[in-house]
């Protein structure tokens, strides 16, 4: 696999924000921050996610976070950045209110296109490495269910490649892979707008369901690279 742009930003996110968001305020006009169509119809990832829940998940709450962190980042050096260098930067500036709206763009942008394609078999290296790390799917389902159950509140849980291994972590509220230096594999949403239409409050079952009916695995092994 090619190394993208995200894996780069996520190895040099605190060198990056240190020069390039110098000065404080932008000459340039603000870039806007464009939400990623929607790579099927709202219904396609039905039943186990509603098209009520995918419309309301993908038209309210992450059109929002592109809209607040759109307003945020007028006449400021963010604007002059792509939305992975945002997330990196304002990671290492500590700037809370631009990281939750970027990090939480940048998740979803993520999040719906680990799904397009539909559920396909793990492949390659990734296939492998799951084998070796968590004894094959299985394994690997059941640590992702267990993490999920410990993200206390809103959160994400993530298959990330941590140096060439698959780890999972559990990270809060806008917790994104970029921001602890990992690069994303999997993503799985548990912010109550993500199930709780379809779910209510069983946040494990939800988890369950998308790990086993929407993640789309040859994806998933396309950006692994041990």
């Amino acid at each position: 696999m090619i190394v993208n742009r995200r894996q780069l930003i996520a190895a040099s996110g605190v060198a990056l924000a240190g020069t390039i968001l110098s000065p404080a305020i932008s000459t340039s006009a603000a870039t806007v921050f464009a939400q990623k169509q929607l790579p099927y119809d709202e219904n396609a990832l039905s039943p186990t996610i509603s098209a009520r829940t995918v419309g309301l998940h993908y038209g309210k709450h992450h059109a929002g976070y592109f809209k607040k962190l759109n307003q945020l980042v007028q006449n400021t050096a963010y604007a002059d950045l792509s939305l992975d260098e945002v997330v990196s930067a304002s990671t290492a500036k500590n700037d809370q209110a631009i990281f939750n709206q970027a990090a939480q763009a940048w998740n979803h942008d993520f999040y719906w296109a680990q799904f397009r394609g539909g559920p396909e078999a793990p492949t390659g290296s990734f296939k492998e490495a799951v084998g070796r790390e968590f004894g094959g799917m299985d394994g690997l389902k059941q640590k992702v269910v267990e993490t999920a159950d410990t993200v206390f509140g809103t959160g994400w849980v993530w298959l990330v490649n941590d140096n060439g291994k698959l780890a999972v972590l559990g990270l809060p509220d806008a917790g994104t892979p970029i921001a602890v230096g990992k690069v994303a594999i999997v993503g799985i949403d548990v912010w109550e707008h993500a199930y709780y239409l379809d779910y209510e409050n069983r946040r494990t079952e939800h988890v369950s369901a998308v790990f086993d009916n929407l993640v789309n695995w040859r994806y998933a092994s396309d950006q692994f690279q041990p």
